[in-house]
């Protein structure tokens, strides 16, 4: 089974600490890897709390008013 991408996880987010750049709010820690491979490592399993973030709605595109 391939490694879930974390950047299109609803779990997955960014940290303002340049040493932990990576975080996983499902699991709550922050490091340096992809959380993903981080639980790999650590269980040897693929992580089960991946759940594609949604997507946002398409704007609508309004006419010129002119």
């Amino acid at each position: 089974m391939e490694r879930p991408q974390c950047s299109s996880c609803s779990s997955y987010h960014m940290t303002w600490e340049p040493e932990k750049p990576h975080g996983c709010r499902a699991f709550g820690f922050k490091s340096a890897a992809l959380p993903s491979r981080v639980v790999e490592e650590n269980s040897g399993k693929p992580c089960g709390y991946y759940e594609e973030r949604p997507k946002p709605p398409a704007k609508a595109v309004e006419p010129p008013l002119w």
